[in-house]
């Protein structure tokens, strides 16, 4: 059982939602903004954060944004729920730190699909060992922290789990349908923007490390101990 706080500014959708996840065996929180969402993290750390982009006072992305900047909840998965369909705002949530992207209406159970696979990248893998090193990154799975040469790089659920996949099979090129399943559960390549910005966000956050994830066009992705 997890707990997922809703972050919305209408009310018949909160209840919908909030019947839904229970539904599914969670307990959930509820806020109208992203002032009283980030009051409702300071008093209790939820899970995970569906999040709608279109409210008063602080909207879905000053609130993500602020959420990322926080250490506390920085590795809080969030799912970005919103009006907008457009690429360009998918582009936009994903840039801004979402994890993954609904747009409404949407059905039920794909939203329980998707919240479900978020926050299986928060969950441990009970066989292996806490920390993986290579090189000069070091992955911490209990708080997930990366540590590049003794410097912290705060990442979301995604971005950690994305790293850490690259990690685990260093010199080894990971094609773009493997990484879309095995980080975001998708079944096909259709969302490839989105495995493009997290690589992007990534690579922007380890700086002058950003060369160790190399591009295979046409292919994906693959992660290189040395440089």
């Amino acid at each position: 059982m997890s707990r997922i706080l809703i972050v919305d500014d209408e009310p018949d959708l909160v209840d919908l939602l909030t019947f839904n996840i229970e539904s599914a065996g969670h307990t959930v929180a509820t806020a109208s903004n992203g002032l009283e969402a980030l009051e409702a993290m300071d008093k209790s750390r939820p899970d995970a954060v569906l999040l709608d982009m279109m409210m008063p006072h602080m909207d879905g992305i000053a609130t993500l944004k602020e959420m990322r900047k926080r250490p506390g909840f920085a590795g809080i998965p969030v799912i970005m729920l919103t009006a907008r369909s457009a690429v360009e705002d998918r582009i936009k949530g994903f840039e801004s730190g979402a994890d993954d992207y609904l747009s409404k209406p949407f059905d039920s159970k794909e939203l329980q699909l998707r919240l479900a696979a978020v926050l299986r990248r928060t969950e441990g893998d009970g066989g292996s060992p806490d920390i993986l090193e290579v090189g000069s990154f070091r992955l911490d799975r209990e708080t997930l922290r990366l540590d590049l040469d003794n410097q912290v790089v705060d990442l979301t659920a995604t971005e950690f789990k994305l790293v850490l996949l690259l990690m685990q099979h260093e010199g080894e090129v990971q094609e773009r349908d493997h990484l879309l399943r095995q980080v975001w559960g998708y079944r096909d390549s259709t969302l490839t923007r989105t495995l493009d910005t997290h690589i992007k966000r990534l690579r922007e956050k380890i700086g002058e490390y950003a060369e160790h994830i190399e591009t295979v066009r046409g292919v994906g992705y693959v992660f290189h101990a040395e440089v």
